[in-house]
């Protein structure tokens, strides 16, 4: 399904704009649709309502809306794109902060929509934090804040699927993760970043659960960032 609003769209490098109606998705206002072209029969999704959209930047193409996973194609630089702005700016994300804090917290497991997880860990959300032999037990059974101080991972994962309380998102959800000291900091990376953030790999745009869920403030910092790519495409 679609939702029609007005946006003002930019045509081209000249700075001409025009009132243009521009379809979004149903389910995610934020997502724009653009309908086939003489060269193509699918849809392009795309975060900014530039008419006509940039194919680098979108998000990707879809042969039916809304998308599915089997009528969805990813767009591999969008996806390049949007790690390098994770990598950049997760760690300021006031909700990914909240995370942090509470990992430091004394209860050591009290965590948001991402989740913890340290290098050994690789199960899937049906276990809870803390259950004996899943490797994913709280900062006190894994010697994170109130564990001796070691540090641990906090997971940045997508918002279409929150897992429960305690649990861990599926690792099609997950965008990647920062490091934190024992004490809820940001460990700075080689590149300097806060958080040493490391991608996931096995982030998928979308699935049965929905397509691109991300904070207002990462969702900012992403189109400001495929905004500055368009300029750059003389767009």
């Amino acid at each position: 399904m679609l939702a029609s609003t007005f946006r003002r769209a930019t045509t081209g490098p000249s700075i001409r704009s025009a009132i243009r109606s521009v379809s979004t998705l149903q389910s995610n206002s934020h997502i724009y649709v653009f309908p086939p072209n003489s060269t193509s029969n699918s849809h392009t999704l795309s975060l900014l309502p530039t008419n006509p959209p940039s194919q680098s930047l979108s998000i990707g193409t879809t042969t039916q809306i809304p998308p599915t996973t089997d009528s969805f194609t990813e767009n591999h630089r969008f996806l390049s794109i949007l790690n390098d702005v994770m990598r950049k700016h997760a760690a300021e994300d006031p909700m990914v902060q909240g995370q942090a804090a509470a990992f430091a917290s004394t209860s050591g497991s009290a965590l948001g929509s991402g989740g913890m997880f340290f290098p050994q860990q690789s199960k899937r959300k049906s276990k809870a934090l803390g259950t004996s032999g899943d490797g994913a037990g709280g900062a006190s059974s894994q010697g994170g804040a109130g564990g001796g101080g070691r540090g641990g991972y906090l997971h940045v994962s997508d918002l279409r699927a929150p897992p429960d309380y305690g649990r861990i998102a599926w690792p099609e959800d997950i965008f990647g993760s920062l490091e934190v000291d024992g004490h809820g900091k940001f460990v700075k990376g080689d590149d300097g970043t806060l958080g040493n953030w490391q991608s996931s790999g096995s982030y998928r745009i979308i699935t049965r659960e929905g397509i691109l869920g991300l904070s207002d403030y990462l969702r900012e910092k992403l189109v400001a960032r495929l905004r500055d790519e368009e300029k750059s495409e003389g767009k």
